[in-house]
Formats: structure tokens, sequence, C-alpha cells
């Protein structure tokens, strides 16, 4: 839309690439270069040069919590002390499948199993990517437990498609507001990106 700011974006993997160009998108903003650093380390080791590209344009920068902190104010704190201007640095509660997780309604109807089989407090799992496979484990849909689901001598913890078919639900049918009322990370993020939209206009 005319005036909408470019929000460029740095992010651990694909999954969390889909994200955060949905959120920006619902955000009213438009995504622009979006960085997949392969891995919470690499971004680490760049955070600093993407806070100092906030002073001139918005950005995102979007991690998992994992289990290297507490809670997202001390990872904040060990990582990124002060924020540039245009900076958003979000952490996701515990990884984004749970905000992937908090649309019960979207991902039971994706995953093809019954609703309550989601958790219902998906930020308080160790390991949301886990609880997806699970569910995928349960599904109606033969295609979908061959694509995330891994095979039982495979040695991986998700099936060979699992990433695919997560971008594809995050794209097409993922609804953010509905999530975020069920995850307080996720709302954290998007009314942050919604302030450097509004910002930005004026």
């Amino acid at each position: 839309m005319p005036g909408s700011p470019l929000i460029s974006a740095a992010v651990e993997g694909i999954v969390d690439e889909a994200v955060a160009r949905r959120l920006i998108r619902e955000a009213g903003g438009i995504p622009g270069p979006v960085y997949d650093m392969k891995g919470k380390q690499r971004l680490l080791e760049k955070i600093n040069g993407y806070n100092n590209a906030a002073r001139l344009a918005p950005w995102l920068v979007l991690v998992d919590l994992d289990n290297d902190a507490s809670c997202a104010p001390s990872l904040r704190q060990n990582w990124l002390p002060v924020s540039a201007p245009w900076l958003c640095f979000q952490i996701a509660v515990r990884q984004v499948e749970a905000w992937l997780l908090a649309d019960a309604v979207s991902l039971a109807a994706y995953l093809g199993v019954a609703k309550r089989k989601i958790p219902g407090n998906p930020e308080a799992l160790l390991d949301a990517k886990t609880a997806i496979v699970n569910l995928a484990r349960q599904s109606r849909r033969r295609d979908i437990q061959q694509d995330m689901v891994p095979p039982p001598s495979s040695g991986r913890k998700v099936g060979p498609a699992y990433t695919s078919r997560l971008v594809e639900y995050v794209e097409n049918h993922w609804q953010p507001a509905r999530a975020a009322q069920h995850a307080d990370s996720l709302r954290r993020a998007i009314q942050c990106l919604q302030r450097l939209v509004s910002r930005w206009d004026c």
C-alpha cells in the first residue's frame, strides 16, 4: 500500500522467513530482503550490524528462545540490551512453531486432526516442533503423515517435507491475529511491527 515501509528481516531458518514475511504484511508493511542465517549462532554474530542498519530503516530480527534463557527478557538482555529506533527484535517463546500451534483452528484443519488435540498453551511447550510432528502422526491424511513424520529408521526429528509443509501453512492458512490471542510473544511481535508502520506513516 502507498506509504508502507519496506521492512527487512533476519531469521534463523526457512519457516521463520515465511513467518517474518507474513507478519510484516499483516502489520501493513512491505517485506524487504529476509536474511536466513541458517541458525541462531550466525544470527547472533550479525545482530549488531542489523541493529546499526535499523537506525535508518525498519528491521525485524526474529529468534527462538529455545532453552537459551529462562525467559525472553533475559535473552534480549544478553543479545541486545539497547535496540535501535527502527528495530523489532522479537523472541518466539520457545520456538516459532508455538506461534503456529496458537492458531488451533487453522492448524487442526490443515493437519487433519481434531482441534481438541492442539495444545492449549503452546508457549509452555519445551519443544513445539516435536508437538507438531506428533500431531501430524495422528493425521487423517496420509500425505501429511508421509511429509511431516520421519521414518522410524531415519534418525531424524522431522519428516522429509516438514519445512515446506509449514511454509505452505504459514503462507496460506495461518491467521496471526487469531494465534496472537494464545501466544503473548507473537502478540508483542505484531504490536511492534504495527508501531513501526504507524510511525513511518507519520
